[in-house]
């Protein structure tokens, strides 16, 4: 087959920013369903009689597995196209968030558990949309394709504003039912709405030779170091906040935490195309040092327990901000240095390191939590340790350029 021209190909990627706004909203929903049992931690902990190392347990589970089905997911949208993936993740996650509600209606930890593990599956879905915005713009705008779809992560701030709000209104089973449905009605639209790029074509390698060819990259090692940071400490956050809000500063009740985990994703959200767009046109590297160097010195400042209030909330907010510019920039960095046809595996993996970042650490924050001093210092100072390692690590990595 012969290579499109360029005027070929600005012709054909025609409709691609709708397209991948598209697949943004459907992230929303995905992001939503996959942080709803988050919000409500308190909840549980109270009717189930949950100790920090359970709350960490039930926090982190969704995490793992939306991470480690990344892997799988990447690889199998090469294969498949972003609208049939997208369409099949939205579908098998809405029994998941069912589940989460019998869970929760019965008061049942372990199935609760169960629920968390099959509610991963909604996690995945960043690495379908990857690959499918990838193929509607040109290598040199990548970056701004990938900030917008991951504005999905907004998805994270819908869960902390409305779903602890809607549980209040409309009661827990409910709002549950709302979330399943959303679920389900925007897998149809993506199916009826959604195309794939004309340029795109799928692979037929098999998964796991396609998945080993990704690992074999170097590329891939060093973006999921990176992401594992930026991302990881995203979702970490995203997860872990309400609770560390209302143990920290216990003025704070669920419905203001949820706020302002929701201003948290937010910050993130907003900066994640930023990222992108600065990635694009100043180099990813430089943009990487910079998302790092805020990190580190915000954890910190985080970890100094400044009194809630204005100063806080002003700390995290930026500390979101400094984490969605890496995030643009990391993925930015992934388009220039991977092979075509490996996009959505290394995607995969990268994102999958990324979610495996932001396992850890809230198991971390329950494991060294200081009843007698309530406070969470050693977790925060390890994150400040690691941030500064990687700090180090992608100042000595080759940069993709920069557009003149």
């Amino acid at each position: 087959m012969t290579a499109p021209t360029p005027a070929q190909a600005t012709t054909e990627l025609k409709g691609g920013f709708a397209q991948v706004v598209l697949a943004m909203i459907a992230s929303t929903f995905g992001f939503w369903a996959w942080m709803s049992i988050s919000p409500l931690q308190q909840t549980y902990a109270t009717e189930m009689g949950l100790d920090e190392g359970q709350i960490s347990l039930m926090l982190a589970t969704p995490v793992l597995v939306g991470a480690l089905g990344r892997i799988v997911v990447g690889a199998l949208t090469d294969r498949f196209g972003g609208r049939r993936m997208f369409a099949a993740v939205l579908l098998l996650s809405a029994p998941a968030v069912l589940l989460v509600a019998l869970a929760g209606s019965i008061g049942s930890f372990p199935l609760l558990l169960v629920a968390g593990f099959y509610l991963g599956v909604a996690g995945t879905i960043f690495a379908v949309g990857v690959p499918f915005s990838s193929a509607w713009f040109p290598p040199e705008r990548r970056g701004f394709a990938n900030g917008v779809f991951g504005m999905g992560m907004i998805g994270t701030a819908v869960s902390a504003m409305l779903t602890p709000r809607m549980a209040d209104s409309i009661g827990y089973l409910p709002t549950h039912l709302v979330i399943a449905g959303a679920l389900v009605v925007m897998a149809a639209l993506v199916w009826f709405f959604m195309k794939e790029s004309p340029v795109w074509e799928p692979s037929r390698d098999k998964l796991i030779p396609k998945v080993t060819g990704a690992l074999k990259l170097r590329v891939t090692w060093e973006m999921s170091f990176l992401y594992g940071i930026v991302f990881g400490g995203f979702v970490a956050f995203s997860t872990f906040l309400p609770k560390y809000l209302t143990t920290i500063y216990p003025e704070v009740d669920v419905l203001g935490a949820g706020a302002r985990t929701a201003l948290f994703a937010a910050a993130a959200v907003v900066a994640r195309p930023i990222g992108g767009v600065l990635a694009d046109r100043f180099g990813p590297k430089v943009i990487s040092l910079i998302s790092l160097g805020g990190i580190v010195t915000l954890a910190y400042i985080v970890g100094q327990q400044p009194p809630e209030g204005v100063v806080t909330g002003a700390v995290f907010i930026l500390m979101a901000g400094a984490m969605g510019l890496g995030m643009g920039a990391v993925f930015a960095w992934i388009g220039p240095s991977t092979p075509k046809d490996k996009v959505g595996a290394v995607s995969g993996v990268v994102a999958a390191a990324g979610g495996l970042g932001g396992y850890f650490p809230p198991l971390v924050m329950g494991a060294t939590y200081h009843p007698e001093t309530n406070s969470y210092w050693l977790g925060l100072w390890l994150l400040v340790l690691v941030g500064a390692f990687a700090l180090v690590v992608a100042g000595m990595l080759k940069d993709v350029g920069r557009k003149s």
